[in-house]
């Protein structure tokens, strides 16, 4: 199983989120920064979490994002099914035009093995992804930016 840009950033999203101290909002900008990844990629991730109802989006001065519920509430793998495109193979699809897909049993095989995989997803939540906060704002390298 391979996850998208997009649902990998809004992991880290959510873990750079969750690890700040202060009560200030951090910003795209930031985040983006400390992971070194694209401002405007991340933007569009910040844009579907604050749709998906993850995160809040603060407008004007002092404004920037926040967790709009607490780490212990977001389920990883509630937040990769509405991330993902969980078609493994066009024959998870709608409109298959596989010829072998009524005899096939490799559909069923992948789907077992997604569903496994997505099971263990369940079992977290972001909570779980920052029990080591004080090293992960240390990686992070943004100390002052991050509360510290």
């Amino acid at each position: 199983m391979k996850l998208t840009t997009h649902t990998d950033y809004a992991l880290r999203l959510l873990i750079y989120l969750a690890v700040r101290s202060d009560d200030m909002p951090a910003t795209v900008q930031a985040a983006a920064t400390h992971y070194g990844i694209s401002s405007n990629h991340l933007a569009k991730v910040a844009q579907t979490l604050v749709q998906l109802g993850y995160v809040a989006s603060l407008r004007g001065r002092g404004g920037g994002l926040r967790l709009q519920r607490p780490a212990e509430e977001i389920n990883i793998g509630a937040l990769v099914r509405q991330t993902e495109n969980l078609e493994l193979l066009e024959c998870f699809g709608p409109n298959s035009s596989c010829p072998i897909e009524p005899g096939c049993r490799l559909k069923n095989v992948l789907w077992k093995a997604q569903q496994a995989f997505l099971a263990v997803l369940d079992g977290y939540v972001l909570a779980d992804l920052i029990g080591n906060e004080q090293e992960l704002r240390v990686l992070l390298s943004g100390i002052e930016e991050l509360g510290q």
